[in-house]
């Protein structure tokens, strides 16, 4: 913009000083009822939902207006609209004090509202005295002019006591009037409206301004605005009163503390605006939200007492936020929303330089209104559940919300800018390495990986090798703790009826098998997460949703009375777990050329496997002992006597999931065009082999899972007097390293005919551990098990070695217009989503076998019926097998034969990605 070149420094920092304090006189003015609305409320006898309205209604004018003063300051300029206003508000202020009823009230504080106006007003007038570059500190200076809610604060409690609250609505209508009649005096016409005045140009049509509302860009920024400035303002009107009525303080006191929230929501705003200018206001948006989640959640948690009936007695306490707490928590978060609001503003002359007003109208319209409804909802909210917190609980979802579309927008952002002329992309700071073309990946990594292209070796060499190798090893082990926080109840249940649980064996059979079912389904929906969100964002809150069933086990599990219902909630949320491993396996296969991306998944999923072993034999040894001290709880006493801390089950998990978290978030990449098509996936709903195969990775992966949620409880039932939860975690174990291992079988032999043997053995298997079961031998049970176990893992590379030459042979014969380069795409396309949809579906395992075997115990008092329906499976499966893949004239039977090529070699990134 040339207005930096056209005015002096002087007369931009005239300009941008006389704003600022203009508009602290008019947010002192708008905020008013801050203040005297706590004596108007005790005289008139108001309610808190009309509290709310009164104090919300001039915040509702000021809104409203800003759009259109926005405009007008585009049009005629901010010397002549800025005093104007301000000189309109002052006269509703002072006949403020002149009526005495509650509807009058309302009346006069609609245009006493128009103060709040000015904001948009001085955002037009001060932006066209800087240019690009410097408009985010010097708006972000201007915006400082928030402080004027402090002032109210500070000095209106005292006057209202001295003087009465009408002497404050007088007093502050003089000085608005003054200041008005002084910013004409000293201020001047903005460089462009004093260019145009000398050309004779007209100003743009209102149409012509209101051009890129339609955007919906402009409503995003809206949102945040709505958040950062419309609960500050919210908040500033809510807060005196939430303190006097929750601590019992003196209104001065609660009106001066409360002014330390709105100070730093308002000091620390021209920060915001130089960290927007200097790190990007994308930077300090991330900021703003993710500390506000944070700070909120922690105000939204109302005072709590506890009561645990503990062995000695009842053990009680309480959780509440004291009043310093309290008052440095809403200081941290007024100084985070002060940087959200400069950088919100930062934006705007960048995106629309020729449209500030009426776009910082509209955003500041709708800002504005979050401080008229806000404070509404709060009193409608506190009068129906009575929760004083309850004003906070409404900020975190509002907050939850705008970081969500946030990201959103942003990931969709990246996705479109990768590979497009970067002159085309605003000049924003966080988008400098796209501008600057001397720079490259190698030598400034970033987060978002705008250009990824493994398939170059010497992209692969230089660059990205180290990348996706990062990528992969922060996967793996947040995999494995998934994997891990997934299972933890097969060993959980076991140990409950022995602390005093109460509840019968298919009570505890759903208990194992719950988990399964939401970790199976939400497999479905996590394969598509990764192109949405991003691999770094949603495993990083992937990761950290492990939290919630980690902690609700270890509170849970410390009292016998805890409802059956509340364990079955956390049943499922350990879902979570299962879920993971589709968005993991999707995310790490865009990081890998194909000629590695076998090893790569074989790897992150194997490794992934193993956190069911680690469960099975991390949890049996913390159990019985203290390991997190007086923080973990007391020890629960058996009904030998022993001491059991099973709290640590979930707990223990607790700080490496933290640092796993910590590490997605810091260490991980996105790659902006990592995309991928549901509708261009779905073709495999109408492909008869992908539920053929859904059939048969059932009976492998379905079984490993199932049996490993299962096991430890039947054969605690089965042989109570054996330690059975020291030996039970060797059968996944086997399992997950055949898998590894057992590749150059199929290889060897063909998939097919590898997958028959299996369902055969593990036909085998189950007449075994019935024979064993029925002779009470713990040991010959558990080596049937780990037999079980071993051909599973066999099952599951041979069954997804099948699937790629299925589809290659499949594919020329339902679309034989492809040619040859087309059908590999198309093969390898859908065997990819085939995979993805089997490693779903098998999955549901995890809850079929656990609660089969808790159905056939309840009906027969033996598990005996639930495995030979196991058998008859099997049986299925490998008649499935053989007639439509192995006998002569199935699909694979020549080609494993040697005796038809193999279409084409099975692609490497299929080779092992299992789970």
């Amino acid at each position: 913009m040339p207005t930096g070149e056209i005015a002096s420094s002087a007369e931009q920092n005239r300009a941008l000083g006389l704003s600022t304090f203009a508009f602290t006189i008019c947010f002192a003015v708008w905020t008013i009822f801050a203040i005297i609305g706590i004596e108007i409320k005790a005289e008139l006898g108001l309610s808190d939902t009309q509290f709310g309205l009164l104090v919300g209604t001039p915040i509702l004018t000021g809104s409203l207006t800003r759009l259109f003063l926005g405009v007008w300051t585009d049009q005629y300029g901010g010397r002549i609209v800025f005093p104007l206003t301000m000189l309109a508000s002052a006269v509703s202020t002072f006949l403020l004090s002149y009526v005495d009823s509650y509807y009058m009230l309302l009346l006069v504080a609609l245009g006493l509202g128009v103060a709040g106006g000015t904001f948009a007003v001085g955002v037009a007038y001060v932006s066209k005295w800087y240019p690009q570059e410097k408009q985010g500190s010097a708006l972000g200076f201007f915006g400082m002019g928030n402080v004027g809610a402090a002032l109210t604060k500070f000095v209106a409690p005292w006057v209202m006591v001295a003087l009465g609250w009408q002497a404050v609505a007088q007093i502050w209508a003089g000085v608005a009037a003054v200041v008005a009649v002084l910013f004409y005096l000293f201020a001047k016409d903005d460089p462009q409206l004093a260019a145009r005045k000398i050309s004779g140009e007209k100003p743009a049509t209102l149409k012509q301004q209101l051009e890129p509302l339609k955007n919906e860009q402009v409503w995003r920024f809206s949102l945040y605005y709505f958040f950062v400035f419309g609960a500050f303002v919210a908040l500033a009107l809510w807060l005196p009163q939430y303190m006097v009525g929750l601590y019992g303080l003196d209104v001065k006191i609660a009106g001066m503390l409360a002014a330390a929230f709105s100070l730093a929501a308002s000091v620390f705003r021209a920060y915001g605006g130089v960290l927007s200018d200097r790190y990007g206001a994308r930077k300090v948006m991330y900021a703003t939200f993710g500390m506000s989640l944070v700070l909120l959640f922690m105000l939204s948690y109302p005072a709590t007492d506890y009561v645990i009936h503990g062995i000695d007695g009842d053990i009680v306490f309480s959780t509440s936020m004291s009043l310093i707490p309290f008052v440095i928590t809403i200081f941290a978060l007024g100084f985070f929303m002060s940087l959200g609001k400069a950088a919100v503003y930062k934006h705007i002359p960048v995106y629309y330089p020729g449209h500030v007003g009426s776009v910082g109208g509209l955003v500041g319209l709708v800002g504005g209104l979050g401080g008229f409804i806000l404070p509404i909802v709060f009193g409608a909210v506190s009068d129906l559940t009575g929760i004083w917190t309850s004003c906070f609980m409404v900020l975190f979802a509002l907050v939850a919300i705008a970081l969500g579309w946030m990201h959103l927008a942003i990931r969709q952002m990246e996705q479109k800018a990768a590979g497009i002329d970067t002159r085309s992309l605003p000049e924003f700071p966080e988008m400098a390495d796209l501008h600057d073309e001397t720079r490259n990946l190698a030598a400034t990594p970033s987060k978002v990986l705008t250009e990824w292209a493994p398939e170059d070796p010497d992209f692969w060499e230089s660059t990205g090798e180290k990348i996706a190798r990062r990528n992969l090893y922060i996967s793996i082990p947040a995999l494995l703790l998934a994997f891990c926080v997934w299972m933890v109840w097969s060993v959980v249940v076991a140990k409950l009826p022995s602390i005093g649980f109460d509840y019968s064996t298919n009570q505890l059979f759903w208990l194992a098998a719950l988990p399964g079912l939401s970790g199976a389904t939400l497999r479905i929906f996590y394969s598509f997460m990764v192109p949405i969100f991003g691999g770094r964002l949603w495993t990083t809150l992937t990761t950290a949703s492990l939290l919630i069933p980690a902690f609700g086990i270890g509170y849970a599990v410390q009292n016998p009375d805890t409802p059956y219902l509340i364990f079955l909630v956390l049943a499922l949320l350990c879902g979570f777990g299962g879920g993971n491993f589709a968005s993991s396996m999707s995310n790490i296969s865009f990081f890998f050329p194909k000629a590695q991306k076998g090893n790569a998944l074989a790897l992150n999923a194997g490794l992934g496997n193993l956190g069911v072993s680690v469960m099975q034999f991390v949890v049996p040894l913390v159990i019985v002992a203290g390991v997190f001290g007086a923080l973990g709880g007391e020890a629960q006493l058996t009904a030998d006597g022993e001491q059991l801390w099973l709290q640590n089950a979930g707990f223990i998990w607790v700080p490496f999931i933290m640092v796993s978290a910590l590490l997605a978030w810091l260490g991980m990449n996105d790659i902006a065009d990592a995309k991928a098509s549901f509708r261009e996936q779905s073709v495999i709903f109408q492909r008869k082999h992908n539920w053929l195969m859904c059939w048969l990775y059932t009976g492998t992966f379905g079984s490993f899972i199932g049996f490993s949620a299962g096991l430890p409880l039947l054969a605690k039932f089965q042989f109570p007097d054996i330690e059975v939860l020291k030996y039970v975690f060797l059968g996944p174990l086997v399992g997950a390293l055949s898998r590894a291992a057992t590749g150059w079988l199929s290889d060897r032999w063909g998939g097919g005919r590898v997958t028959f043997w299996v369902f055969i053995g593990m036909m085998l298997a189950v007449v075994g551990i019935v024979y064993f079961l029925e002779a009470g031998s713990w040991w010959g049970f558990l080596g049937m098990f780990i037999a079980m176990f071993f051909l599973t893992g066999v099952g599951n590379a041979s069954t997804f070695q099948m699937i790629p030459i299925i589809m290659r042979q499949e594919v020329p014969r339902l679309m034989p217009h492809l040619d040859a380069a087309q059908r590999t795409r198309q093969a390898e396309k859908e065997s990819a989503a085939i995979v993805g949809f089997t490693s779903a579906i098998a999955a549901y395992g995890a809850f079929f076998i656990p609660k089969s075997f808790g159905t056939s115990i309840e009906a027969t008092g033996s598990p005996l019926w639930a495995l030979w329906g196991f058998f008859i499976f099997y049986g299925s499966c490998a008649a499935l097998t053989w007639w439509a893949y192995t006998r002569r004239g199935g699909l694979l039977h020549d080609i494993e034969r040697g005796r038809a090529p193999s279409p084409v070699e099975t692609p490497a990134q299929l080779k092992g990605a299992n789970a």
